[in-house]
C-alpha cells in the first residue's frame, strides 16, 4: 500500500511553493516553544535514548534538526522529496540524517527498520491531516519502527483544533497569510477526532504509557496580533508486546 498520488503531489506542490525561510511556514515554530515542551515529557519515558530516533513526517526539518541535539542518532523522514532535499540543505552542519519515505508503504517501513533496528519516534501532527485510508497504516508504522524497545512521542491536533481552524479561514478579512496555502493545496487538518486518534494508536498494538493536553503552537498570528495556538493532545507510546512495566499518569 502507499499513499495516493493526489496527497503526496499536494505535499510536494506545498514544499515547492512554501518560502525557503524559518517559521515561514504555519507550523515551523522556534522548537523552544514546540519541541521543547514535549521533550521534557518524553525524556524520562526514553528507555533507551541511545536507539536511533525518526522524525516521522519531518518536514523542512527544523524540529529535527533540534532534536539532533538531544539524541545521538536521528533521521527525519517525509513523504515529500522538496521538503526532504529543503529539510538536507538546511542542515548545513550535518547535525541530522533525510530521507524520504511513505509511511503507508509497509515494506519501506519494515525496510528502514531492519536497517536502523528498533528506534524511538517523534511524530508531530501527521495523522490529523492524512487522507483516511493512509491514517491506520502510519500509526501501524510508528509500531513498526519502535519494535520491542522503542518510544514513541505522538502528538496531534485535538478535535477541538479543527474549530479553531475554520474560525480563522472564515475571518471576515480571510484567513492568516501562512494558513492560506494548507487549503489551497488540498490538505484537511484536524480530521481526526479524539476518539478515533486513540483507535487508531490501539490498532496499532501501541501501549499509551502517558498522555496529556498542550497547544500546538504556530508561526502566524490573528489579526489583532495573538499568535496562533490550536489544542494538541501527546501520548508516549511503546509497543503492546513489550509489555512495559510502568504506567505514567496525565499531565
Amino acid at each position: 500500500m502507499s499513499v495516493t498520488s493526489k496527497y503526496r503531489d499536494s505535499w510536494e506542490g506545498f514544499w515547492r511553493e512554501a518560502p525557503d525561510e524559518t517559521g515561514a511556514v504555519l507550523w515551523d515554530a522556534d522548537p523552544a516553544l514546540t519541541v521543547a515542551p514535549h521533550l521534557t515529557r518524553f525524556a524520562a519515558r526514553i528507555d533507551r535514548p541511545e536507539l536511533p530516533l525518526v522524525d516521522l513526517g519531518c518536514g523542512n526539518g527544523t524540529q529535527t534538526r533540534y532534536l539532533a541535539a538531544h539524541y545521538p542518532d536521528v533521521i527525519g523522514v517525509d513523504l515529500s522529496h522538496t521538503a526532504v532535499e529543503r529539510a538536507r540543505s538546511q542542515d548545513t552542519d550535518g547535525t541530522a540524517r533525510f530521507e524520504q519515505l511513505d509511511a503507508t508503504d509497509t515494506r519501506a517501513v519494515h525496510d528502514l527498520h531492519a536497517r536502523l533496528g528498533d528506534a524511538n519516534v517523534y511524530v508531530r501532527g501527521v495523522l490529523h491531516q492524512c487522507d483516511p485510508a493512509d491514517r491506520q497504516p502510519v500509526a501501524d508504522a510508528v509500531a513498526t519502527l519502535l519494535g520491542a524497545r522503542g518510544r514513541a512521542f505522538v502528538v496531534e491536533l485535538a478535535e477541538g483544533a479543527k474549530r479553531v481552524l475554520t474560525d480563522l479561514a472564515r475571518h471576515p478579512q480571510g484567513p492568516p497569510p501562512k494558513l492560506r496555502p494548507v487549503f489551497a493545496h488540498g490538505i484537511a487538518p484536524g480530521e481526526v477526532s479524539d476518539t478515533g486518534l486513540v483507535e487508531l494508536l490501539g490498532n496499532a498494538g501501541l501501549d499509551v504509557l502517558a498522555e496529556g493536553a498542550l497547544p500546538l503552537v504556530t508561526t502566524e498570528h490573528t489579526a489583532e496580533g495573538l499568535r496562533i495556538e490550536v489544542p494538541s493532545r501527546w501520548f508516549v507510546l511503546a509497543s503492546a508486546d513489550a509489555r512495559a512495566p510502568e504506567r505514567s499518569l496525565p499531565s
